[in-house]
């Protein structure tokens, strides 16, 4: 078709494709800008309409109304989705190009301050609960917290600020945008750039065969003999762990945690200083003292002192663990090697497995053969069947971005159309690097639509398949999985009125629960005899294994706890800061999170400049969220511990009051209302074999 009969495929406002589901199959890179645009005044065009109602302001015609189409959200979703999934050079630019223009509407829309005037009005009705409006037209919980969170917005945003403030927050939200962005591309494109080829059968002792060959295909894929390793998960954690060649894993090492500290274009160490230091001016700007006292307004955690608190209660109760664990390394490395062998980073997971060896005589290659991925896949899929009573159907009529992805229809108990899955499995080169889920349409409940149901899709970079043998996972992968998965059933069960409420739009402290709930299926014996099967053979993983497996649940748990919390600190070290940065960001880096190294930092690495979570993600302020969560998960599987892993009620009731819930209620509500009080500590401690249980499950 020519370039003059192609149509734009986003103006279509239903796509002509199963489920509306978005048409891949049909959107050219030229469509992106007219679309974005076109919504941008479609968007202003709406609110200028609730603007100029002559009606009196009303929950109904002021906050609950709803565009007539969401031309600018549909784009935006499928573009920066394959901006991380599937990007090009092109694509980066025209990001770029329109990240300040999006930005731009955004601060138009919350600097209008005749929108927030209408806002505030209907706020103020109900803020009286003996108001005419409130006994005349009584809001329930969902509409309740969508008032105060469209009324928090706008204040939190700045629509009470004078023009000079709103400039400046305008110039730095516009700047972030742009940092932000840069910073996720320059670690694509280090990453990307970084190859070691190993051409002597010497360098590749100690690597397993699914190693070996995952390195000669990426070698052959390139016209090149021997073996290729990158730093993309699945080829740099195998080599770190069994490669006997010390200097090569010290190269390895050394060229992951350098990412974006070289002297080119990808340098990120002024990219950090401006982000932190933009934070930090925003938040002053609007009256709160650091980035994190504005962030955490909008957090379980609520304060930092809260979020300190945690950090401080998992520092005094692990690191003495901690501390051991890497004493029993260090001496396994001396037994081996000598006396005066000195443990470097680049040792840890290689002589951490000859440990893992001694005392359990266990490792992940033991179990990739029964962690074969479609059977995984079914093994996933049937625990949300044997929990939720939901299925999962292959659809090829649903258009993909990639040949690696599929897409699922997901039915319900009773059969019922209840969401669109995508399953995009494997690493390449347009894809960032970790795991993720996401959705390119959000659920909600109108009139019009009756229930319109969400559109998911999980993204990850797990172990591909070679000539010989079908993607083998690690347990590692298979928790990675489940977690992720966890985030996607979030997203599947919404079943909220509103959209801005749906799903994993709830507090980033509390989004992590349902994905670190699944995690704890990931070692049950229950849950692996029902897929874990040799892929050559079709026999089920031993008992004896599982048993093992079981065993070793808590190996390191404590050294990857205190990791977490080092990275929670350094964190909060960046957005508590109430001047700007000015500091050497390694130096300042080493300073943040000394009190739980367990390492000396190697001269030259720097975790900051690649830390996306807390630089170009949603996580700033908020890494420890995945400590916090994790004392809910834990809490939370107490109970289908007692109740019974797979028992239908209980994951009936955690459906109910959490997963279908979204952002409607505070987190704490939803949380009682499903466990019948608050967590403690406790089940998590217990968990990780640090101390006893002292609460009844």
């Amino acid at each position: 078709m020519s370039s003059n009969e192609h149509i734009n495929p986003f103006f279509t406002k239903h796509y002509p494709t199963p489920h509306e589901t978005a048409p891949f199959d049909k959107i050219q890179l030229d469509d992106f800008e007219p679309a974005v645009m076109e919504g941008i005044r479609q968007d202003e065009a709406f609110i200028q309409s609730i603007i100029d109602n002559p009606e009196p302001p009303t929950f109904d015609n002021t906050i609950a109304v709803t565009a007539p189409d969401d031309l600018l959200e549909r784009t935006t979703k499928v573009m920066f989705n394959l901006l991380s999934a599937e990007t090009c050079d092109e694509l980066e630019e025209l990001a770029q190009k329109l990240s300040p223009i999006l930005t731009e509407h955004a601060n138009n829309i919350m600097f209008n301050k005749r929108y927030f005037e209408r806002v505030e009005a209907v706020y103020k009705m109900y803020d009286d609960k003996d108001s005419e409006a409130s006994i005349q037209r009584p809001l329930n919980a969902e509409e309740r917290t969508l008032l105060t969170k469209s009324y928090r917005g706008f204040k939190l945003a700045g629509v009470n600020l004078d023009d000079d403030k709103q400039a400046r927050l305008r110039e730095i939200n516009t700047q972030l945008s742009m940092l932000t962005l840069m910073f996720s591309q320059n670690n694509l494109k280090e990453t990307n750039d970084f190859q070691l080829h190993i051409t002597s059968e010497s360098d590749m002792e100690g690597l397993p065969d699914t190693a070996r060959e995952q390195a000669a295909q990426a070698a052959r894929e390139q016209g090149k003999e021997g073996w290729i390793f990158t730093l993309h998960a699945p080829s740099y954690g195998p080599f770190m762990t069994y490669a006997t060649n010390r200097e090569l894993r010290r190269q390895l090492y050394m060229a992951k945690n350098t990412i974006c500290t070289h002297q080119n274009e990808q340098n990120c160490f002024e990219l950090v200083r401006q982000i932190v230091n933009l934070r930090l001016e925003k938040a002053q700007i609007l009256g709160f003292d650091t980035f994190a006292d504005y962030v955490l307004q909008e957090r379980m955690a609520s304060n930092t002192a809260n979020v300190y608190k945690l950090l401080d209660e998992l520092l005094e109760a692990y690191m003495p663990t901690a501390k051991q664990e890497m004493s029993d390394i260090e001496a396994t490395a001396r037994e081996l090697e000598g006396n005066d062998f000195e443990l470097k980073p680049w040792d840890f997971s290689f002589y951490s497995h000859k440990l893992q060896m001694q005392r359990y005589n266990l490792d992940a290659e033991m179990l990739r053969p029964y962690l074969e991925l479609s059977r995984v896949k079914q093994g996933v899929f049937g625990l949300a069947t044997r929990l939720y009573g939901i299925t999962f159907q292959e659809n090829n009529a649903i258009p993909v971005y990639h040949p690696d992805v599929t897409a699922y229809d997901v039915l319900d108990k009773d059969g019922s159309f209840l969401a669109v899955l995508y399953t995009d499995f494997h690493p390449r080169k347009s894809k960032q690097s970790g795991a993720w889920m996401t959705s390119y349409k959000d659920q909600w409940i109108s009139k019009e639509d009756g229930n319109s149901r969400p559109h998911v899709s999980l993204v990850m970079n797990f172990t591909k398949p070679t000539d010989t043998k079908p993607a083998l996972l690690t347990l590692g992968e298979v928790e990675t999985f489940l977690h992720e998965f966890g985030h996607a059933l979030h997203g599947i069960f919404a079943n909220t009125r509103f959209s801005a409420l749906s799903g994993t739009s709830v507090y980033w402290d509390f989004v992590e629960l349902p994905s670190q709930l699944m995690e704890n299926f990931a070692i049950e014996p229950e849950f692996l005899n029902t897929f874990a099967r040799h892929y050559q053979t079709g026999e089920p993983m031993p008992a004896e294994l599982i048993e093992r497996i079981r065993r070793s649940r808590n190996f390191n748990v404590a050294y990857s706890c205190i990791r977490q919390v080092s990275f929670g600190l350094l964190d909060m070290a960046y957005y508590t800061q109430r001047e700007p940065l000015t500091a050497d960001i390694p130096t300042f880096e080493h300073d943040a999170w000394q009190r739980a190294m367990l390492f000396p930092q190697v001269e030259g690495t720097c975790m900051s400049v690649q830390f996306s979570h807390i630089m170009a993600g949603g996580y700033a302020a908020g890494y420890y969220s995945y400590k916090w969560a994790e004392v809910l998960d834990a809490d939370a599987f107490s109970v289908f511990k007692k109740e019974g892993i797979f028992n239908p009620d209980t994951a009936q009731r955690f459906r109910d009051c959490i997963l279908s819930r979204g952002g409607t209620e505070h987190p704490m509500t939803l949380y009682r209302r499903f466990r019948g009080g608050e967590p403690t500590i406790d089940a998590l401690l217990e968990r990780n074999g640090i101390r006893s249980n002292t609460r009844e499950s």
